[in-house]
């Protein structure tokens, strides 16, 4: 049987042993809390990364949306009015319309006649679409084969159903029209000369020919139907024949389709893109 002292020196050496097991399991729980305290912060700074770095629109059904937001587009107020001809035109004059390399892009158009074309006065017509009415001046003492051109292709239907192809926003603020294809290379099947002078500039509310510039065999002009809407800046070298105006109120319908932007997809040249919000003509009749 144990003595007292043997019992004594069996009690400290349990409570020894209790002490140790206390302390480790003390350690244990100090090194756990330190664990758990660092992945608690690790998540919340991962939480927080997150959130300021996800873009909630950037799914597939958001991304082109996001991507294409149109910049703000500042546009002039002020309506530039009609440039003069240093010196006027006879009157009448004599047009030259020269088929083209390319069939018409409808089917039946007929160019117009070319003799006697009159350079005095001006005709109104009027573009029905589905953006609203748009109201143009056609004058005669600026581009008399132009016009002749314009209304004989209105008389024929050839813009009806026709959607505007390209928007210049930044840089070159227009409307392109007057192609049937929609595509930016379709034509009335014939060709004719500009009608501008050295000292032409351009500005908001002018109608004016595009062009692909001089044609490489013969030097001589390509315009056809296609023609723009300056609604803003249009800092152009003078190679685009003006051939009239727009009114106030179809300007500021332009304006609308301007803010709404583009696709892009005429850029880097000649720039700009679709509108993003389509301009179709309806009709477009002349007075």
């Amino acid at each position: 049987m144990p003595t007292n002292v043997q019992r004594r020196e069996q009690a400290k050496r349990k409570l020894e042993r209790q002490l140790v097991r206390r302390a480790e399991r003390a350690k244990r729980r100090r090194v756990l809390a330190v664990v758990v305290t660092a992945a608690l912060v690790v998540v919340v700074a991962g939480g927080v990364y997150f959130l300021a770095t996800t873009d909630f629109n950037s799914g597939d059904d958001n991304a082109a949306g996001s991507s294409t937001t149109p910049t703000p587009v500042q546009i002039p107020t002020e309506v530039k009015p009609l440039p003069k001809r240093p010196t006027p035109l006879a009157d009448p004059v004599n047009c030259e319309y020269r088929p083209s390399k390319e069939a018409s892009a409808k089917e039946g158009t007929k160019a117009p006649e070319a003799a006697g074309a009159s350079s005095a006065g001006t005709a109104a017509a009027t573009i029905k679409s589905n953006i609203g009415e748009l109201k143009l001046t056609l004058d005669r003492s600026l581009a008399p084969c132009t016009v002749n051109s314009f209304v004989s292709l209105a008389k024929q239907g050839y813009f009806n159903g026709t959607t505007c192809h390209r928007i210049g926003t930044q840089g070159l603020q227009m409307l392109q029209c007057g192609d049937p294809t929609g595509s930016g290379s379709g034509g009335p099947g014939y060709a004719f000369d500009n009608e501008t002078w050295p000292e032409l500039t351009y500005g908001r509310g002018y109608l004016a020919m595009a062009n692909a510039g001089a044609d490489p065999e013969t030097q001589k002009g390509t315009n056809g139907s296609q023609f723009f809407i300056v609604y803003g800046d249009a800092q152009l070298s003078p190679d685009y024949t003006v051939f009239g105006s727009v009114d106030e109120a179809g300007l500021k319908l332009i304006d609308e389709v301007a803010r709404a932007g583009h696709d892009g997809s005429f850029d880097p040249s000649p720039g700009g893109g679709k509108p993003n919000k389509e301009v179709k003509f309806e009709e477009v009749t002349v007075a």
